[in-house]
């Protein structure tokens, strides 16, 4: 199963994939960015985020075809535009295997006190209130079955509510 992890930053996404974990594999836009490009080069660009989001999923393939069974948590991206969901639904459609979406929704104020308190230590050094405003200004609906979780509430209920709709 390929799971999207959707959300505007700051919502709880990350969070929430390593809390789930334990059942499968979450691959980060973030880290891989990090790992690939040397600091100068990196851009925080669509096109940038298009590329990485590509071998997140060749890597979701790899993964699929040779562990059966195994979740793949897509974290990093807000999935705040069709075609990146189209993207995901394409490719586990490829591989013959289930997708979900589980989109993060926090209150305004919640994502302003995240954003601020992980400034200095987040990876994505674009990340701030003016980003999560323009991102959230921009964002598409997404059409497609999905949880939304309220991540306001404690961990261990997003988890519950996620585990049970991953197992539907």
């Amino acid at each position: 199963m390929i799971v999207a992890m959707a959300g505007l930053p700051a919502t709880g996404k990350s969070t929430l994939a390593q809390a789930l974990a334990d059942s499968g594999v979450v691959l980060d836009k973030d880290v891989i960015r990090s790992v690939l490009f040397p600091p100068d080069y990196v851009e925080y660009s669509s096109e940038q985020d298009d590329f990485c989001q590509a071998l997140m999923l060749e890597t979701a393939e790899y993964l699929i075809k040779r562990h059966p069974g195994v979740r793949i948590f897509l974290d990093g991206r807000t999935f705040s535009r069709r075609y990146q969901i189209d993207g995901v639904i394409e490719a586990a459609r490829r591989l013959n295997t289930e997708w979900r979406v589980i989109e993060c929704v926090c209150d305004e104020a919640t994502a302003r006190l995240r954003l601020e308190a992980s400034r200095q230590s987040h990876l994505a050094r674009n990340r701030s209130y003016e980003l999560y405003r323009d991102l959230r200004a921009q964002f598409e609906p997404i059409a497609v079955p999905k949880l939304v979780v309220n991540t306001d509430t404690a961990l261990e209920e997003c988890v519950k509510a996620a585990r049970a709709y991953l197992e539907r």
